[in-house]
């Protein structure tokens, strides 16, 4: 049996709304976030994008730092939501 992929957290629905927050807020569609960001280095694509705003894909660093990138930001900015309220995100807990 295959293992099960791992739930996307707190942190990562907060990334994902951060990203796609900053897209809009940019004017960029998925498809031209997707083309700046393979135009960096990190193929993706507008599915790829579409799923990770959705959290039905998770996103890892790769695609945090390139994301953020392409959006002109810091990716702390991304993870800014997650950030603010740790105990949610499950940061600092064992």
């Amino acid at each position: 049996m295959p293992p099960r992929p791992l739930a996307i957290g707190p942190a990562g629905h907060a990334a994902a709304h951060a990203i796609e927050r900053a897209r809009t807020a940019r004017g960029y569609s998925q498809r031209q976030l997707a083309a700046r960001v393979t135009a960096l280095g990190r193929p993706m694509t507008f599915t790829a994008l579409s799923r990770i705003e959705r959290t039905v894909r998770r996103c890892d660093i790769d695609d945090l730092i390139a994301i953020a990138a392409a959006l002109g930001i810091a990716p702390q900015a991304l993870l800014a939501g997650a950030l603010a309220h740790p105990g949610a995100a499950g940061v600092g807990e064992i």
